[in-house]
């Protein structure tokens, strides 16, 4: 009952914070120092601080990271985003979701501190975050960032241990701008002089270009993939090679090619670390063990796995053109089966760079509702779209009960398109 009691506080701490301002993102570093001031200055309290950022992959290289520090027994703190079905998954204290008596104890104390200022949910839910690290002993900490990195609420931590920019590409650029070189100056704000700046494998040239500039110009310590390391599979094995030489990893637990270069990532990221930088043990072992949900996670259990009769249901994340791509790579290297992808959008993605890697993989697509309150494209809209760029067995369904019937017997589904999406499929499936 106490548990039900905190997690209903909870709930309701977090309703009135989202209403302080607009939904919509709204980038800017001016509402959070008075709320920081009023609570201590959190953020010059943490432990040694990882900060990641990127369009595709920074979570990724967050749970690696993490899965290496727990395999080592270090203390590991870590803030991500979005949650998919908890908001507690989003500040994770010494390895552990934070509990609901945690969380509203820092949330409170976050809304009576802010006396309703403007601040956006993102800032406070930030500002919470660092508020519990600052408070309890860990031997590192990672901070993933939410959108984009220049103006990103995580970016007032000044003097991080290391920075790292994961794979770029278009998303958001509404707030990102509309260029790849655009997208990466924004997300190379996070760089910091001094401080190594470890850049993983790029789709675009522009962007490990732009990336290589901003170091230059910020004073950070490049180590740049492709010019200061690589990496490459070997059988079973992630070959990575830099100066020093090669070194021998097991291949990620976490499925597709392009989750090599994430891994590759974390490892030179973990060199960095004290207490895990020489314990190459753990750092394979992280490697082996990790776990990330809705990034090509197969699902087993659950009404829906249950009603589509399938033997082979994944779930994924994909939501922008790289996202679609990794997807589609995944897929080619998979046994022939006849795949059905379930897809739902929001309003603002570009479904056509989403989907069109998709062309010629899959062999039915069906559109469905995402079942919540975000302003997503209709199924019968995002159908129209998936059938003019060529996917050529298109349907959609109003409720996702329906979505089962439509599916190509015996075979593969992939449910795709949305974090949102995800996050509702595993709260019934998880």
């Amino acid at each position: 009952m106490a548990n039900a009691r905190a997690a209903d506080a909870v709930a309701a701490a977090l309703s009135r914070l989202s209403t302080l301002f607009p939904k919509q993102a709204n980038l800017s570093l001016s509402r959070m120092p008075r709320l920081l001031e009023r609570l201590g200055h959190p953020e010059r309290s943490l432990p040694p601080v990882v900060h990641v950022a990127g369009t595709n992959g920074k979570g990724s290289v967050v749970a690696y990271l993490s899965a290496m520090g727990k395999a080592a027994g270090l203390k590991v703190h870590a803030y991500t985003s979005p949650h998919l079905v908890r908001f507690n998954e989003r500040i994770r204290v010494g390895g552990q979701e934070i509990d609901d008596d945690h969380l509203l104890d820092v949330l409170e104390r976050c809304e009576r501190a802010n006396d309703g200022g403007d601040i956006t949910y993102f800032e406070i839910a930030t500002i919470a975050a660092l508020l519990a690290f600052s408070e309890n002993k860990a031997d590192f900490a990672l901070l993933e960032v939410g959108l984009g990195g220049r103006l990103d609420a995580t970016n007032l931590v000044d003097k991080p241990l290391a920075t790292a920019v994961t794979c770029i590409s278009f998303d958001h650029q509404a707030f990102l701008g509309n260029t790849i070189e655009a997208i990466a100056g924004e997300k190379a704000g996070i760089l910091k002089p001094g401080a190594p700046a470890i850049v993983g494998p790029q789709v675009y040239d522009a962007a490990s270009q732009t990336l290589v500039r901003e170091i230059a110009a910020t004073g950070a310590i490049g180590d740049v993939h492709g010019i200061d390391w690589h990496y490459r599979r070997a059988g079973d094995a992630l070959i990575v090679t830099d100066r020093d030489g090669e070194t021998s990893w097991p291949l990620p637990a976490l499925p597709g090619a392009h989750q090599w270069g994430n891994a590759a990532t974390a490892v030179r990221l973990a060199r960095l670390i004290e207490g895990l930088n020489e314990n190459t043990g753990a750092q394979s072992q992280g490697l082996r063990q990790v776990e990330w949900p809705a990034r090509l996670q197969r699902l087993h259990k659950g009404p829906l796995i249950d009603a589509l009769g399938s033997d082979e249901v994944w779930l994924d994340g994909a939501h922008n053109d790289s996202g679609g791509a990794a997807l589609a790579a995944w897929l080619a290297e998979q046994p022939k089966r006849p795949t059905t992808v379930l897809t739902a959008m929001l309003a603002r993605k570009d479904v056509e760079s989403v989907l069109r890697p998709l062309v010629g993989a899959v062999d039915k697509l069906i559109a469905v509702p995402i079942p919540d309150d975000s302003p997503a494209i209709s199924p019968e809209d995002l159908a129209q779209r998936a059938e003019a760029i060529g996917i050529s067995d298109v349907d959609w369904v109003a409720d996702m009960k329906d979505a089962p019937n439509r599916v190509l017997p015996g075979g593969r589904v992939i449910i795709c398109g949305s974090l949102y999406l995800a996050g509702a499929i595993l709260a019934e499936n998880g």
